[in-house]
């Protein structure tokens, strides 16, 4: 990465200062004593006595009183287990309400509120002012037409010949690699396994459906014993292999994203009426196809993967709400928003080709995440598609807020109104 020259100056000066065989000497030291002090109580533990000790030891090495992270009315902390270590209390984020949000979708019929965690002032508001556009437009359509969670572990050879005969072996192995699958979870399937060879490493991309969960540790014990098969039974012997070799995209925006899928792609769109553009946005569909045709050019020159306004927005908060795991923002929020003129009116198309989102397992069912679902009824077996297309819909909702805020030169406008804690 480049630095600028002034930069790169002042940094310099700064370390020329430095007694460099002393800040050496330091770096060598081991201080174990002083780790063993620095080490919180009982990592997993979630009883109270061993939550309090760990609290007192931070509220002591910080010198702060702790108040509102450790005030909770949960009597039954078990319900973290598997969630959290290290425990010593909760964030509370203010969650607002979306909607009314009208979806016309493959598993999301009706109208839904949709909760959103967030701290940003005017973004609630926006998603608020894209959904009852949309809902006077008729709805949005809103549909997952593909899903996949991979995993793909590396197998490292002597030279290429013996790659290649591994190769073949591992096309053979398919039938076994779903029996494993099957074996290790009730809930998810080994649908294609794709290949890439680069001279003496094999990477192996194992695709799964994985239910209403995510899936992202499922897919990853799953992955773990098939790599164990392999190493028992190849006719040729890795050198070494890895369990994810990088290649999955894994938390991570990507051009996979385009090429395959990882997680659920969801499409969604809208008609929007040329009067309802003017009443509520304050301009015309000419004006926001102009800008996304514009936008989008400049986000190629940018260097960004996908072509849109601002679907992390819409993914932080859901997924905070919501209980997934946030980390996948990285990769659900690349994607296309795109429109075109239908006359008067307005087409608005989003496409998101990688959302990680699930309706059981991992935060789902934490007490506030768990009603923030159910506020969707979108708790439990059976739902993950349906949430995954409400969220379609809300992002469409969200793009089309502030694109048209865009457009009519009224986006400081909003930010002023709604954000009035900051100051000049």
């Amino acid at each position: 990465m480049a630095v600028f020259r002034n930069k790169i100056q002042k940094i310099i000066e700064k370390f020329s200062n430095l007694n460099l065989e002393e800040l050496e000497q330091k770096l060598n030291e081991f201080n174990f004593e002083e780790l063993s002090s620095l080490k919180l109580p009982n990592m997993s533990s979630l009883e109270k006595k061993d939550i309090q000790k760990r609290i007192d030891f931070i509220q002591n090495f910080s010198k702060t009183q702790l108040k509102y992270l450790i005030d909770n009315n949960i009597d039954n902390l078990d319900i973290f287990k598997g969630n959290i270590e290290n425990y010593i209390g909760l964030a509370k984020v203010p969650i607002g309400l979306v909607g009314p949000l009208k979806v016309k979708g493959l598993n999301a019929k009706g109208v839904f509120f949709v909760p959103m965690a967030t701290t940003e002032g005017a973004l609630v508001a926006s998603y608020t002012r894209g959904s009852i556009i949309t809902y006077l437009s008729g709805g949005i359509y809103s549909a997952v037409l593909v899903e996949r969670v991979s995993r793909a572990p590396a197998f490292k050879f002597l030279n290429l010949i013996q790659a290649g005969k591994f190769t073949l072996w591992a096309f053979q192995q398919f039938e076994k690699f779903k029996e494993i699958t099957k074996y290790n979870s009730k809930h998810a399937n080994l649908e294609d396994m794709l290949v890439n060879i680069t001279g003496n490493i094999v990477y192996l991309s194992l695709d799964f459906t994985t239910g209403d969960a995510a899936g992202q540790n499922m897919v990853t014990i799953i992955t773990d014993e098939i790599c164990r098969f392999i190493l028992a039974n190849s006719p040729v012997k890795p050198i070494s292999f890895f369990i994810e070799s990088n290649l999955s995209g894994d938390k991570k925006a990507s051009y996979l994203s385009y090429m395959f899928v990882r997680g659920k792609k969801v499409v969604a769109e809208a008609v929007i009426d040329a009067k309802l553009i003017k009443k509520f946005l304050n301009t015309t569909a000419e004006k926001i196809n102009e800008y996304v045709n514009l936008s989008t050019i400049a986000g190629m020159q940018s260097g960004t993967l996908g072509a849109q306004g601002h679907y992390a927005n819409a993914l932080a908060a859901i997924f905070i709400a919501t209980g997934q795991d946030v980390a996948c923002v990285s990769e659900s929020a690349v994607g296309i928003t795109r429109t075109e003129l239908i006359g008067n009116d307005l087409y608005i198309n989003v496409n998101i080709p990688n959302l990680i989102v699930g309706s059981v397992g991992g935060g789902t069912s934490l007490p506030t995440q768990k009603e923030c679902l159910e506020i969707m009824n979108c708790y439990g077996d059976s739902n993950a598609n349906k949430l995954a297309e409400i969220i379609g819909a809300t992002v469409l909702a969200g793009e089309l807020s502030l694109i048209g805020s865009i457009a009519a030169n009224d986006f400081a406008k909003a930010h002023k109104k709604y954000r009035k804690k900051i100051s000049n």
